[in-house]
């Protein structure tokens, strides 16, 4: 099985409803999250890819257009903004433009992940 997989960052705000109000993520807050991209194929392409990572960018427009700076309970419309939620989030909106999609990771510090898969 070849296995791929790219990175892309932006910056936003979020607030997780239903914490106790001493918990520190119940209040407003913000993360330099990264959202990784995972691609596996048992064959390649002609030239010797999965897919080229260029293709991938469209990832990054994506979020830049829809995340980056931008408070995610309003671009989610819900309270439901944790890690998990968006690496679903995005695992089904690249699954819409990539079949090899295998999983994404969502980070919002260098020492966790949440990964969604099918």
């Amino acid at each position: 099985m070849y296995r791929i997989a790219k990175k892309f960052t932006f910056s936003a705000s979020h607030q997780i409803k239903g914490l106790p109000e001493t918990h520190k993520c119940s209040r407003l807050h913000g993360h330099n999250y990264s959202v990784e991209v995972i691609l596996e194929s048992e064959t390649l392409n002609g030239v010797g890819f999965i897919r080229d990572y260029a293709e991938l960018d469209a990832l990054q427009d994506y979020i830049k257009l829809k995340f980056d700076h931008r408070h995610l309970n309003d671009v989610l419309g819900d309270d439901f903004t944790t890690a998990e939620h968006l690496a679903r989030h995005f695992f089904e909106w690249c699954k819409g433009a990539w079949p090899e999609v295998a999983a994404v990771r969502v980070s919002e510090n260098i020492n966790t992940w949440a990964e969604y898969k099918a």
